[in-house]
């Protein structure tokens, strides 16, 4: 298991604890569902923290995740996988053809 360290120079300290397989990037994913946006916030306990503006109705947080995932990872909605927690606010995610460096950039994207 890897870590990434997210501090960019601001207030991010903690590690992003992440598995990587065959390309693939495995992760914990924090989710607060019905937030005033759509945003990733940052590490929270190993995770990333993500705040979602859906509601955890009928699946629509869970397609709001993989919305954002995608954009922030550059990659297609169908390479972000929920493999665990789809009633949860806490889930695991596996995205294909990702790096662990890509949590530099989502770093920078928090910090801004």
């Amino acid at each position: 298991m890897g870590e990434v360290n997210l501090n960019a120079g601001v207030r991010l300290l903690n590690m992003i604890h992440y598995s990587e397989k065959d390309g693939c990037l495995t992760f914990q994913v924090y989710v607060v569902p019905r937030a005033s946006r759509s945003e990733i916030a940052g590490e929270h306990n190993g995770g990333l923290r993500v705040r979602l503006a859906a509601a955890p109705v009928d699946g629509a947080a869970n397609r709001e995740l993989s919305a954002v995932l995608a954009k922030a990872l550059g990659v297609s909605r169908s390479a972000v996988e929920i493999n665990a927690g789809h009633t949860s606010k806490t889930k695991r995610v596996t995205v294909r053809k990702c790096k662990p460096e890509i949590f530099s950039t989502i770093t920078a994207q928090t910090t801004r």
